[in-house]
């Protein structure tokens, strides 16, 4: 993630771009500063390095259908705190997310890191209630993915016992001429692994890879909305060779409620009201988030689509003290049908006019 020490700019600012711009030019604007920024360009610069990060988290909010509306609307502040923004621990992660993007520009930057690679990440989405979202919440999410071969470690080897392909020698790789060029791609036998199975795992059939199956617990922090994601560190899939596994990022989805729409950190909820009480005033009972009711005193005259705001009858603020408001929306229920004695009433009333 970016040092403390560094504030948070304006994502469009950071990538030099006017707000609307479209996918293909934000793209562009970031090629051009990653390449200009690059740690390989810039050893040993911390400097350049944090600028870099700022720009990959920028442009992964803002290259995202869904996160890029709720930056729009709500800012920082609608996707800090839960996961929902997109910060970076290292550089890896930065080539792990845009890998295809780097492979493009820098020729294949993070095929040349050295050490264990990291697992690969894993996305899901979960749907939670208003409340839950609201008020934060607990859930042990089951996750299904194909992961390495417990009997073999991964090798597609029975008892993991391999030998260096016959094809490359064990380096991984094979030249091709290409008239005055050579060219080196990986071994198509070994997969660029430079070793082959003695014998194949009875278990995976050679693969290295078996069905998993298991659950991770996940907290919910109150305020967050739908759309936003959760970054849950190291519950991805594991790596071969003990490397440190993926990430597991988790969507929210919000399930429609039977009173409430949400709006932010706002509820709006339907007030419905007889033509004589929106009239003559009255005073009504109305539910809360909390489950109970308070009373509302609903004022004389109130006209169709008024609104009644209570405050701090809303959900928490994400990542701070306090909450929105809860708007009621007058809705002036008009009788399809009128007995004898009401339409007399009626006409006598509009006489009075």
């Amino acid at each position: 993630m970016l040092r403390a020490s560094m504030a948070k700019r304006d994502y469009y600012e950071v990538l030099g771009v006017q707000r609307g711009v479209s996918t293909a030019d934000l793209k562009k604007a970031y090629r051009k500063l990653a390449l200009a920024l690059h740690p390989d360009r810039n050893p040993d610069d911390p400097e350049a390095e944090d600028k870099f990060k700022e720009a990959s988290e920028a442009f992964a909010i803002l290259s995202d259908d869904k996160k890029r509306p709720v930056y729009d609307q709500y800012g920082h502040e609608g996707l800090s705190g839960a996961g929902g923004g997109a910060g970076f621990n290292d550089i890896g992660d930065i080539f792990s997310q845009f890998g295809d993007l780097f492979g493009d520009i820098f020729g294949g930057r993070r095929g040349r890191s050295s050490g264990p690679r990291r697992g690969a990440d894993l996305r899901t989405a979960v749907g939670l209630t208003l409340e839950e979202a609201a008020f934060g919440a607990k859930k042990e999410i089951e996750l299904a993915y194909p992961g390495p071969c417990e009997p073999c470690k991964g090798t597609g080897a029975e008892d993991g016992k391999v030998k260096s392909c016959p094809r490359c020698q064990g380096s991984g790789q094979v030249t091709h001429q290409r008239g005055p060029f050579l060219m080196q791609t990986p071994c198509p036998t070994c997969q660029g692994a430079g070793s082959t199975a003695e014998t194949a795992c009875s278990e995976c059939r050679g693969a290295g890879t078996q069905e998993v199956e298991r659950s991770v617990k996940v907290t919910f922090p109150e305020g967050i909305d739908s759309g936003q994601t959760l970054r849950v560190p190291e519950q991805g899939v594991p790596a071969p060779n003990n490397g440190p596994s993926g990430h597991l990022y988790v969507e929210v989805e919000l399930e429609q409620h039977e009173f409430f729409e949400r709006s932010g950190a706002d509820l709006v909820s339907a007030l419905p009201l007889s033509f004589p009480d929106a009239a003559l005033g009255t005073k009504v009972e109305v539910p809360t988030l909390e489950g109970d009711k308070t009373s509302v005193d609903v004022k004389a005259g109130i006209q169709h689509g008024d609104t009644i705001t209570l405050r701090n009858k809303g959900v928490p603020h994400l990542n701070r003290g306090g909450r929105g408001d809860l708007i009621l929306v007058a809705k002036v229920e008009i009788p399809k049908k009128l007995s004898r004695k009401q339409k007399k009433l009626l006409q006598q009333l509009r006489e009075l006019d």
